[in-house]
């Protein structure tokens, strides 16, 4: 008989409808006076690993683990995180249903919306952005990278620790079918045009060049010139990887393939990673596309 982390698992990654997701393992400082620095685990698993796995991270979730999910690389969803049940309510009836909603404590819920089309990283971002702003989610967690929770885990904050010691279960609720929402087009074309302003052109840089192979950011965390800095290696890849032509998204996944934990919880390494490629970008846009 299956137990119901597995059968929330199963629900939640069945509405989101990926077939790869990354998985964040986050132990937060148990105490003010905690010197350790949080730490995030990583992990990117198809669908059956993940089901697979959910023993390891029930076990992980009972050591202090709160337990997240996205998508791998660029997709079809927007999450939307701390909105009230009469937010979820107002989505229901203005056309922005959700295929799937988390409650990740006791009345605070997050939405994924299906855009019916897998979107570009900027686009995706703004899109969650409208998203938030009209239904009154939190804006500093609306891009496309965000994680949610992954339902059936306990939330492990400790500001939900009940007298006896125990945590709310994430739960998932019944929601709508995986397919788009029906105002998807209509909120899409308003952002497109924020969209196209808001790109920052990259001459030069529009496709990889061909003529010789492309470093990965290892052979610049190899580099003595950088002496194991990690901020300036990862400008560094990020200038010449975008620069020729390596997606965004993918110098992204570069950065992130290395512990950024000390940067702090998720939202401070996600901040991190958009300031990089930002400045990156802006280097290149000043010295002309090279």
């Amino acid at each position: 008989m299956k137990n119901r982390t597995l059968i929330a698992v199963e629900q939640q990654i069945a509405a989101m409808g990926c077939e790869v997701y990354e998985i964040g393992l986050f132990k937060p400082h148990t105490s003010d006076s905690d010197p350790r620095e949080p730490e995030m685990l990583p992990r990117t698993w198809d669908r059956a690993t993940l089901i697979k796995s959910v023993p390891w991270l029930r076990y992980q979730n009972s050591q202090g683990r709160n337990i997240y999910i996205r998508p791998k690389g660029e997709h079809h969803l927007s999450m939307v995180d701390d909105l009230t049940a009469d937010a979820i309510k107002r989505m229901n009836a203005e056309g922005y249903s959700p295929s799937l909603v988390v409650e990740t404590s006791p009345g605070n819920f997050q939405a994924w919306l299906n855009h019916g089309r897998i979107l570009p990283p900027r686009l995706s971002t703004l899109a969650a952005r409208a998203l938030a702003e009209r239904f009154g989610g939190d804006k500093g967690a609306a891009d496309w990278r965000h994680f949610g929770r992954l339902a059936g885990f306990t939330n492990r904050k400790a500001k939900y620790r009940s007298p006896d010691g125990s945590f709310p279960f994430v739960r998932v609720l019944p929601s709508c079918p995986k397919s788009p929402y029906a105002a998807a087009a209509d909120l899409l074309s308003n952002v497109a045009g924020i969209y196209r302003s808001d790109r920052t052109p990259v001459r030069s840089a529009s496709k990889p060049r061909r003529d010789r192979q492309i470093l990965t950011i290892d052979a610049f965390r190899s580099e003595q010139t950088y002496n194991g800095d990690g901020n300036r290696i990862d400008l560094a890849y990020s200038v010449y990887a975008l620069a020729h032509g390596v997606s965004e998204i993918a110098v992204a996944e570069a950065i992130n393939s290395r512990d950024l934990s000390k940067k702090g919880p998720l939202n401070r390494q996600r901040d991190y990673i958009s300031r990089t490629i930002a400045k990156a970008m802006d280097h290149i846009d000043r010295s002309g596309g090279r």
